[in-house]
């Protein structure tokens, strides 16, 4: 079985036999697209009195460089007016867009940002993008992450995700206490991680609620698993799940009115069962002497992906709610788990391990089935799709301590987000926050 990224079942075989570490993460590309899109930013006017946290023209141009799409260059000087810009000087610098803006503190503290992108690649200046905010200095970088946001989607098309968040267990050793497990939130390229909980006992399975308000995880606080629902603007948690035996896997419907859970009751082998939160009614979903784990609902509610050793190895089966036909999904590798849909629902991200390596594959939903290999370290687990189905997170543990990882769904784009003191386990990408 499974040793290292798939942890539940691990717990499974287990139960069957038997602080403050916000350290900033930093987005680090080490593989992009050879076709990048050249653009280039111009340091904004007034960015020079700020430091380099609250730098908007600073954080955006880490943001685009960060996402492997664009080849960015940065010029300490230049225009700030997008009337400004000529065409043929940026065409000279081999530029296709230009990136400008001001930022000018007011009397009564705040500051107000402007921002422009101006397309000079077709020997004409003409303005793509144009708008202002006035924010509080505290929400300055918030406001750059959303910037980067609009700036991507005019520039490709897709929406941006580095307004995100993500979460993911933090493991650190005391020299002098024991182990301490702490579930941590922080902006999608590391910054700003604060933790939402801290045990010495295990923490596993967080997952975002679909409006990115709450997450559903797996404590081991008390001893025994038992699942929690925390909100994470405030804290406050409730205990959803404490049935004897496991309680684990928690994924929540695209509704966010139920949880499907993976719960043995006391039996040999858990099952996979569908809670109403408001209730606490459970319905039992699958059957059978195998071990169930690992549910997902697709985007549209109408059936969830969950692991199963019922055909003799873990592999991804796929229920229809409706009919309750079970399906197998996964054919290639011997071991294949922790599976999830992309947003549109057309493909799906999957652990694959073959020949003892652990990688991250995904795989088209359709006729054949074949799924594609992305990394390669042979050390990756938890795999978690962006919300915008472009890039996908994931843990990889190489050597003596483990990192968080994003690369695209093609394997072309590859970044990297040195932990802080610690092991980083369990990521997941939360929704697009509004």
């Amino acid at each position: 079985m499974y040793l290292r990224g798939q942890r539940f079942f691990g717990l499974v075989l287990f139960m069957l036999s038997a602080s403050n570490a916000s350290a900033a993460l930093n987005l680090q590309l080490t593989q992009g697209i050879s076709n990048q899109l050249p653009i280039a930013i111009v340091a904004f006017s007034g960015a020079e009195s700020l430091d380099k946290e609250q730098d908007v023209s600073d954080v955006i141009h880490n943001d685009l460089k960060n996402s492997g799409q664009f080849k960015v260059l940065a010029f300490s000087s230049g225009p700030h007016q997008a009337a400004q810009i000529r065409a043929a000087d940026w065409q000279r610098k081999n530029v296709d867009d230009v990136i400008i803006g001001t930022i000018q503190r007011l009397t009564d503290g705040r500051y107000r940002v402007n921002v422009a992108l101006v397309n000079v690649a077709q020997g004409k200046s003409q303005t793509l993008f144009q708008q202002q905010w006035t924010v509080a200095a505290t929400q300055l970088r918030r406001l750059a992450h959303h910037i980067s946001d609009q700036l991507y989607e005019k520039l490709i098309g897709i929406r941006g995700v580095f307004s995100t968040r993500i979460a993911y267990i933090l493991v650190t050793d005391k020299p002098t206490r024991h182990r301490q497990y702490s579930l941590q939130v922080a902006d999608m390229d590391g910054h700003n991680a604060k933790p939402l909980l801290t045990s010495t006992q295990p923490i596993m399975s967080p997952a975002w609620s679909h409006d990115g308000k709450k997450i559903a995880y797996v404590s081991f606080e008390k001893t025994q698993p038992r699942i929690y629902i925390q909100t994470v603007s405030t804290g406050k948690r409730q205990l959803v799940s404490e049935y004897p035996g496991i309680n684990g896997a928690p994924a929540w419907s695209p509704d966010d009115k139920q949880l499907a859970l993976a719960l043995s009751k006391g039996a040999e082998a858990p099952k996979i069962y569908y809670m109403d939160i408001a209730t606490r009614t459970l319905k039992q979903l699958t059957y059978g002497l195998s071990i169930d784990t690992e549910p997902s609902f697709s985007p549209d509610g109408r059936s969830l992906l969950f692991t199963s050793d019922r055909g003799g190895g873990p592999q991804i089966y796929q229920l229809n709610l409706r009919t309750k036909k079970v399906q197998r999904v996964t054919f290639e590798g011997y071991y294949n788990a922790r599976a999830s849909f992309s947003a549109d629902g057309k493909m799906i991200v999957i652990l694959n391990q073959e020949r003892g390596a652990y990688n991250i594959a995904v795989q088209a939903l359709g006729e054949e089935n074949i799924e594609q290999i992305i990394t390669h370290s042979g050390y990756d687990a938890s795999p978690s799709f962006a919300p915008n189905g472009q890039m996908i997170l994931y843990e990889s543990k190489p050597g003596q301590h483990s990192f968080l990882g994003m690369v695209s769904t093609d394997g072309r784009i590859a970044i990297r987000l040195p932990a802080p003191q610690g092991d980083v386990q369990d990521p997941t990408w939360s929704p697009f926050m509004s």
